[in-house]
């Protein structure tokens, strides 16, 4: 029998080990490992995915706290997750301004249904960092990077066989996330074209006036991905 491509996302999950690294203050961040966060990702995956596949797959940099730390699902924080995706969960509905944009945009697009239908966003890293309270980033650190080189290109390999259209994918943020994907890509070949959007983040951060303008670039962008892997 056919597995699905929920089945597909959580057994990728459910299978990540820990990759070793020593960098002072900086902890690992896996939602999986807490049994509640597991069952509201299952509940998600099983709602949005629950079919063959394939996907047009978005990567952005790696789990941060208030949104994949919390729910399991990236750019999800508790509120999106009840509120757009339909899914009820008792945890404190704290925001994540990334998850704001990335529904907005969601939304736009025609909602969860038609969005999921189409896409699914994974993560470079699929492991996050917290250090001194605050999210960290996989290529902050040179020593942390080097030390998860291997397990990033071997959740790569895992992400993309779990049911991604070759032709194209999309990667959130133009800067260092951008350098690494397309370095990687380079060696490896894992999809014909890449296309770069800004950072969910850092158009919260430094450019919410000009939403409605990174809303219709995201609109164009996406487009052109789905349409190249048609």
């Amino acid at each position: 029998m056919e597995t699905t491509f929920a089945d597909r996302v959580l057994e990728f999950h459910d299978n990540l080990t820990l990759p070793k690294f020593r960098v002072r203050g900086v902890r690992a961040l896996d939602p999986f490992r807490d049994p509640a966060t597991r069952a509201l990702a299952g509940h998600f995956y099983r709602r949005y995915y629950e079919d063959a596949g394939p996907r047009t797959f978005v990567f952005g940099i790696n789990p941060g706290r208030f949104g994949a730390g919390t729910t399991g699902v990236p750019f999800t924080d508790p509120i999106r997750l009840q509120e757009q995706c339909g899914i009820e969960n008792t945890l404190p509905k704290k925001q994540e301004l990334s998850s704001v944009y990335i529904y907005s945009f969601i939304e736009r697009w025609g909602g969860p249904d038609k969005f999921f239908g189409g896409f699914f966003i994974a993560a470079v890293c699929p492991i996050g960092f917290v250090r001194d309270g605050l999210n960290y980033n996989y290529y902050d650190e040179p020593r942390l990077l080097r030390s998860l080189e291997p397990f990033i290109l071997e959740s790569m390999h895992r992400q993309i066989a779990i049911g991604a259209q070759r032709k194209c994918a999309v990667v959130l943020g133009t800067g260092k996330n951008l350098q690494f994907f397309e370095k990687l890509n380079r060696r490896h070949g894992f999809f014909e074209q890449v296309l770069p959007v800004e950072h969910p983040r850092f158009i919260m951060q430094y450019r919410r006036r000009r939403l409605d303008e990174y809303l219709d670039r995201y609109r164009e962008s996406f487009e052109r991905a789905l349409q190249a892997g048609s």
